[in-house]
């Protein structure tokens, strides 16, 4: 935590208490500020006179304004301004200054150098309390604002780390897997799996809930519990046409908060190397030959939660030994470039027919290219990118 996040746990916040400190060398100033102030409850006064100590005494009184005279001996006043917003712990602090004469070249200066406010010393009781009261509870609303913020964001971040713990191992043997997911800062809903069904099939899937936030992720686990846990009613989830209706009727978007979501999923016949797959508005998946040549794996399909009934279609295609096949939530490749233009998907699967440094590296080494693209680490969307590679 640095200086700044220490401000976030002043004391008496909650009850949205102002915290006055007023710097002036002269204290008989200190003296009628705090007969001014002695019948509002809500206002907790301190006075620093000595002008050198005024940085280290407002750091450890935290308050929510600072009164500060322009005029002190040792300390030019409009140094300290400059220092109270050169440094973290005090810099986004309102600050009145006070000064002995209506200045227009040295109000002008004090703006510029960071003051809030000016006000000629003593100004009237009602008019400098009105002053108080207006930069103190903007200054703590924008503390609240931060301290929700922090919150929700330590939410996410929990969710976030949830959703991966529910994420596949990768797997060793005839079908290695790999995988990344990066959830973005407001949390998407992409969600991915993978599991023998019986000994001769195996299902893999992804999907991606539209929208941010926790209850975009539930709905992604929950979506990918039913798949993955094969808990669909009456559906053989050999068959990805049914489950894909299956899922659609379990998760109408009008019972969801009218959220849907994209999904593909597939089903790898071992013995033939047949894989069948049905998809509801996802991108397609991409087969790779050794030879570096791509397949992509798509059918045309309404979004989960869309369309009550829709039929969904299916197709298949061969998987020959060595080849490296990939699932992908759009988050992956729509990024925007730092000129304004959008990167696409043809572009990005050409990343993907390229051979990767070593086995299950190409998900990472996806990621990254997309990272250095866009010119920044965060992404607007999840990122979710699974590969399997077939011996």
């Amino acid at each position: 935590m640095n200086a700044e996040d220490g401000l976030q746990t002043l004391p008496g916040l909650a009850q949205h208490r102002i915290v006055v400190l007023l710097i002036d060398d002269q204290k008989i100033i200190g003296e009628a500020v705090r007969r001014l102030l002695r019948d509002e409850p809500d206002i907790d006064f301190h006075f620093c006179s000595e002008p050198t100590s005024a940085i280290a005494e407002a750091e450890r009184v935290r308050p929510t304004l600072i009164l500060q005279d322009l005029v002190m001996p040792e300390v030019s006043g409009l140094e300290l301004v400059r220092a109270f917003r050169d440094r973290p712990a005090t810099r986004r602090i309102p600050l009145i200054v006070l000064s002995s004469t209506e200045d227009p070249k040295m109000k002008a200066e004090a703006f510029a150098l960071g003051a809030n406010d000016y006000l000629v010393k003593l100004p009237d009781r009602i008019e400098l309390i009105a002053r108080m009261r207006y930069h103190s509870g903007a200054y703590i609303a924008h503390l609240e604002r931060d301290e929700a913020y922090r919150a929700l964001t330590a939410e996410l971040a929990e969710a976030a780390e949830y959703v991966r713990s529910q994420l596949p191992r990768p797997l060793t043997g005839p079908i290695r897997s790999a995988w990344e997911f990066i959830p973005c800062t407001a949390l998407g809903g992409d969600a991915f799996g993978h599991f023998d069904i019986d000994a001769d099939h195996f299902a893999v899937f992804l999907l991606d809930v539209c929208g941010h936030g926790v209850g975009t992720a539930l709905l992604s686990l929950s979506a990918m519990n039913a798949l993955a846990g094969q808990t669909l009613p009456d559906v053989d989830h050999r068959d990805p046409a049914a489950v894909l209706a299956g899922i659609n009727a379990l998760f109408p978007m009008e019972r969801h908060n009218n959220l849907y979501f994209t999904l593909w999923y597939g089903v790898l016949h071992r013995p033939t190397r047949r894989l069948k797959y049905s998809v509801a508005g996802h991108p397609p998946a991409v087969l790779v030959t050794p030879a570096e040549e791509i397949s992509e794996l798509w059918v045309q399909g309404m979004p989960i939660g869309v369309a009550a009934d829709f039929a969904f279609a299916s197709a298949e295609a061969t998987v020959p030994p060595g080849a490296r096949f990939y699932l992908f939530s759009d988050g992956v490749y729509e990024v925007t470039l730092p000129n304004g233009e959008a990167y696409t998907l043809d572009e990005f699967l050409g990343h993907l027919a390229a051979p990767a440094a070593g086995p299950g590296d190409k998900p990472r080494e996806a990621v990254a290219i997309m990272r250095a693209l866009q010119g920044r680490g965060d992404f607007d969307d999840d990122v979710s990118m699974l590969e399997l590679q077939f011996e």
